[in-house]
């Protein structure tokens, strides 16, 4: 009677363990077929949709490879200070992005703007060469109206991975990164530590590899409850970036939208668009 009792809670062991086996092998298995709906959170807009911005701006069309082609706005004023090539967050489309951007026209700077592929008017499969390949092409873009010394590049979340690996490539002014991380890898592994995401994860936006190359002054945004990309994930960045060339700033209770609420970001902003 007794081994009766021991075999029945072996097999009810056996099978919860099964069944938490098989849960966690089902999540693992979502995560890897939707990650890229979890990352990116495109709109799409119509071809012949018309924005309306505060700024003169021009419309245009990149035809970067052969069957892809990226939607930008490229606003221009009368004696900018220099120019703003702005890679955005991971939601939306231009329609949001470029009234964002518009915050630099303020400053005197022309800016370029543009969706990434799936994004807005944007076409072409997404990959994460693609995203750097789309990134250099608006910067040499850039270099056909203007020096290199007058470009700054600025990334906001999802698009600091793209401004951090543009300016390693080039020599720009300065770049500005706002709520960035150390990797989306390491964005990942924080939000599922219980899954092995560095197998299966299809995009990871080194940083952390690219900064070390950027030869130029560098300001870091972040505030420390970001729901979004860790404090520590911005701290590991800054870590490993040139601290010479580096300034470091900390948000108490910023999170990761809002950080232009804040008198010191605006005050560091004036500092490097001077």
């Amino acid at each position: 009677m007794l081994n009766t009792a021991r075999n029945r809670i072996k097999q009810k062991l056996k099978q919860i363990v099964i069944v938490v086996i098989s849960f966690y092998l089902m999540v693992g298995s979502l995560l890897y077929f939707i990650q890229e709906k979890m990352l990116f959170l495109p709109t799409v807009l119509e071809q012949d949709y018309k924005f309306q911005m505060s700024y003169p701006f021009k419309e245009l069309f990149f035809k970067t490879e052969e069957h892809a082609f990226i939607n930008a706005i490229h606003f221009k004023i009368e004696k900018p200070k220099g120019v703003v090539l702005f890679f955005h967050g991971n939601a939306g489309d231009l329609s949001r992005w470029g009234t964002i951007a518009e915050y630099f026209v303020e400053k005197q700077y022309d800016v370029l703007v543009m969706d990434y592929r799936t994004y807005g008017k944007s076409k072409g499969t997404l990959s994460e060469k693609a995203l750097y390949f789309d990134a250099q092409y608006c910067y040499d873009f850039l270099k056909t109206e203007y020096r290199e010394e007058d470009i700054t590049i600025y990334g906001r979340s999802l698009g600091t991975g793209l401004a951090t690996h543009v300016a390693s490539k080039n020599n720009p002014k300065q770049i500005i990164l706002e709520t960035p991380y150390y990797s989306i890898l390491d964005v990942a592994q924080s939000r599922f530590p219980m899954f092995p995401v560095k197998y299966f994860l299809k995009y990871k936006l080194f940083s952390y590899q690219f900064i070390e190359a950027v030869n130029c002054p560098i300001l870091i945004l972040h505030g420390t409850n970001d729901q979004v990309v860790p404090y520590e994930s911005a701290k590991k960045l800054y870590k490993v970036s040139p601290k010479e060339k580096t300034t470091f700033i900390t948000f108490d209770g910023g999170g990761h939208g809002n950080l232009s609420s804040f008198d010191r970001y605006h005050q560091h902003m004036e500092k490097m668009l001077k």
